[in-house]
């Protein structure tokens, strides 16, 4: 029986834990996999729950942490070579940067026969100076040269990875788009939006704007809550904005919304423009409630918040970037504009909020367009067929 083992970095919430727990569970039994993955950052809500749900008991590696530290990595590095030597996998399959690095490294000093990279995103921009970039990607090339197989999650992704970034050969990627258990999204979706609007008291003709994931600056926020504050001048519609997620930019988020005069609070019971929901693990409560949801990334690989707000039926405003025009269809599902495009975001925001029409046609396409692309079954049989092809 093939031996698989499945590195990720931490179980936070988002598309590389999902990931990494489907093919964990539903890979075919011909396989055995083993679940290997670090400690949460503290500023993250844990996702243990996804792979606890599932029925499935991860080891989890303390010393490996999302943040760089030499001697941590160093230990972490021997701690995987422990692992590899007592579980002897096949294949040794990587989720994201620090696994990427960490794991590679170590399947290729122990001689597995196959080494897999999934690249959930990339730092290859919009994340360090020139010489910091120049480093990773440098450090990419030799990771690739030693892997047997690069998995992009989207097109967009490949051509990035390889026609502008150069870090390997188009014929060493394949395209694997991520996969996800969406149907939790479509059932009770009045009931569940109900619940979300009364808890905030949002009503019938409101719009209420929601934007889903980490507080960090590659996120972006700023654009949104300049955005709300635009709009809110321009529009004779009520409109509540909902910043989901936590992270370092929290309180940096707050200082804008405080230079913006928009007022914010983290209770439902108050009356603001912004509510800071933190971590919210029913986020399906969450789309179902609001209108629009948006995206304002200067750098994405494949983002959950966007394929999981189509199979909620929600329209879409979201920067150009990464894969995500393969993630949505263009200007059916979602309005796009360029990320350093300030004007266009707010303006397609703007169009959104003032075009209930528009909306709903939009948000109708969602979920036919993302119910079997995204789907977690369509994942696990194109994993299961690249292993047999890589193993034979």
């Amino acid at each position: 029986m093939p031996r698989v083992l499945r590195i990720i970095n931490r179980f936070n919430l988002g598309g590389p834990t999902y990931n990494a727990a489907y093919l964990t569970k539903y890979l075919p039994d011909r396989y055995e996999t083993l679940l290997l993955g670090g400690m949460k950052d503290s500023t993250e809500d844990s996702s243990q729950f996804i792979v606890e749900n599932l029925g499935i008991t991860p080891k989890v590696l303390p010393e490996m942490k999302r943040a760089i530290n030499p001697w941590q990595d160093y230990s972490a590095y021997k701690s995987v070579q422990r692992v590899i030597e007592e579980f002897k996998p096949d294949i040794v399959h990587t989720h994201a940067s620090k696994p990427g690095a960490i794991g590679r490294f170590a399947a290729h000093k122990m001689k597995v026969p196959v080494i897999i990279h999934t690249f959930h995103g990339h730092v290859f921009h919009s994340y360090f100076g020139p010489a910091m970039t120049g480093f990773y990607k440098g450090l990419e090339r030799k990771l690739a040269n030693i892997s047997t197989k690069i998995i992009a999650i989207s097109e967009r992704q490949k051509e990035e990875l390889s026609g502008i970034h150069g870090i390997c050969a188009p014929e060493k990627i394949e395209v694997v788009p991520l996969g996800f258990d969406l149907q939790r999204f479509q059932d009770g979706i009045e009931e569940k939006r109900k619940v979300f609007r009364d808890e905030f008291r949002i009503g019938d003709e409101d719009v209420a704007i929601g934007i889903i994931g980490r507080l960090v600056p590659i996120k972006n926020h700023r654009l949104f809550l300049e955005s709300i504050a635009w709009i809110k001048e321009r529009t004779t519609k009520k409109i509540k904005a909902f910043i989901v997620g936590d992270g370092e930019s929290r309180q940096e988020l707050e200082n804008i919304c405080l230079d913006l005069n928009l007022t914010f609070s983290n209770d439902s019971d108050d009356i603001v423009d912004v509510y800071f929901t933190s971590w919210v693990k029913n986020v399906d409560f969450v789309n179902a409630g609001v209108d629009i949801v948006t995206l304002t990334s200067l750098n994405e690989g494949t983002p959950v918040s966007l394929i999981e707000a189509q199979a909620s039926n929600r329209a879409i405003v979201s920067t150009r970037v990464g894969g995500i025009e393969n993630v949505v269809i263009p200007n059916e599902t979602a309005l796009l504009s360029e990320p350093d495009d300030m004007e266009g975001f707010k303006n397609n925001l703007l169009r959104l909020v003032e075009e209930k029409e528009l909306r709903d046609r939009f948000g109708e396409k969602g979920w036919a367009f993302v119910k079997d692309k995204f789907h977690f079954e369509r994942l696990v049989s194109d994993i299961t067929n690249l292993y047999d092809r890589l193993l034979a």
